[in-house]
Formats: C-alpha cells, structure tokens, sequence
C-alpha cells in the first residue's frame, strides 16, 4: 500500500471487523489515516492488529445514542466508509414486516444517522468524502430472492446522490460501491446454510463472468481511491466493481 494517499486525514470506518469493512480499515490506515475501525461485535474488533493509528471502537451504527457519541468522542472526520449490512433472502411474499424494517434500518438508516452526525464537523473541516457500501444487486440490476436487500440497497444510491447533490458547495462528495459477490466472512457464512454449500459456492463464483467472486481486499482499494484526493473530482456515481457481472 502506497503510503501517504491518505497521509493526515482521519476516518469513521464501520463494519470493520470482518469482511470489507476490515480491509478498508486496514488499507486506510496503511495509507496514513488515523482510522476509528467501528463494530458491533467486540471479540471481532480484538483480532485488528495493534496500531497507533488504528482505534478500535465498539458502535452499534442502529443507535442514535451510540452514533451521537461517536460523533463527540471523534470530532471531525475528512472520511466515513459506511459499511454496516444485511442481507435478507426472500421475494417479497416472504418478507414480512420484522424482515422489512430490519433491512431499512441495517441498510438504509444506519448511513443516514452516521453521515448526518458527522457531516457538520466535515463541512467544517473543509470538506471530505462520504463511501456507501450499495451492491449491483439495487437499482443497476434486480436479482431472484432479494427483494428487501436490493430495495434498500437502492435506497443507498439515492442517498449517496442527494447528499452528493447538497453539499457538493460545501466540498463534501459521496460516492457509492456496487459489488457482485464477494468472498468474505458473511458470504461464506450464508454459503454454509444452504443445502449444498459446494454447489452454491460455484454458483456464486460462476455469477461473474471472471469465474471468482471479489475479494474483501479489491473492494478496498476502490473505497481508498474514493477517500482519497485522488477520486476529487469524482461524486454522487455509484461506481460497479463485479467481474462483469452486470456488463
């Protein structure tokens, strides 16, 4: 990792136990950002390795109270990587009401309550840049089976457009990542549940016309190229990284 892309500049890192929102944690951090790496799980954020520039914090990013104390503990921030999520599976008739409003709130108002607590001190601070974790299963493509996922996840895009939209005066951009499927710890954790893991491991594998799924550290270099001033010019895209699956 080429240090100094991120070199002085701090950021809000959420779902950074496991999966993407490790990767990027660490890759920001290698890049010179003091990074406050943000989980729900605790016995997840003890396995980070030790840095000084890496601040293990435990935040449940459902709760405006924990949000709002992030916010005050951290100060200002010039980066928030918002990658809390679930994945529900299930068409619509198999959604019920407790499914709905769980992937609303996971996916959806999380991001809303993190970047509205932390957008004031960024504006103040000059200016900054905002990451969504959205996926191509949204409004770039509909899937079979993931009805309130895509929903929500297309909600995400409309989010990171309008903040985009509204505070691009303010030197704010928000931008958002749509990946197909990705090999990490949640992936291969539904994987493992369903009635033939081998088969739907190749499945998933053979969605992207590449033959693999991504993996957690590729999702992180384009989250590290979004943060960064590199990506200045670049704001409100929802940008597709998926092996071509949706070419």
């Amino acid at each position: 990792m080429e240090q100094g892309r991120l070199l002085g500049k701090r950021a809000v890192v959420t779902a950074a136990g496991q999966g993407i929102g490790r990767a990027t944690a660490l890759a920001m951090c290698a890049a010179g950002a003091t990074v406050y790496a943000c989980d729900l799980d605790e016995a997840l954020l003890a396995t980070l390795p030790a840095a000084p520039a890496l601040v293990p914090r435990r935040l449940d990013a459902c709760s405006a109270a924990d949000v709002a104390r992030l916010a005050h503990d951290v100060g200002g921030v010039d980066v928030l990587f918002n990658g809390v999520g679930w994945v529900h599976t299930g068409s619509i008739l198999q959604c019920d009401e407790a499914a709905w409003a769980r992937s609303l709130e996971v996916n959806v108002s999380s991001m809303y309550r993190l970047i509205r607590a932390l957008l004031p001190a960024m504006i103040e601070r000059g200016g900054g840049s905002i990451v969504n974790m959205s996926s191509v299963q949204s409004s770039v493509k509909g899937f079979p089976n993931r009805l309130a996922y895509g929903t929500t996840k297309a909600a995400v895009i409309g989010l990171t457009k309008a903040v985009a939209a509204d505070h691009a005066k303010d030197r704010v951009r928000c931008n958002a990542i749509c990946p197909s499927a990705v090999d990490s710890p949640s992936m291969r954790a539904r994987i493992a549940e369903m009635p033939d893991p081998q088969a739907a491991f190749t499945m998933f594998s053979q969605r992207q016309p590449l033959g693999r799924m991504g993996q957690p550290d590729e999702i992180a270099l384009l989250a590290l190229y979004l943060a960064s001033d590199e990506s200045a010019f670049v704001t409100g895209t929802a940008v597709v990284i998926d092996g071509g699956a949706v070419m």
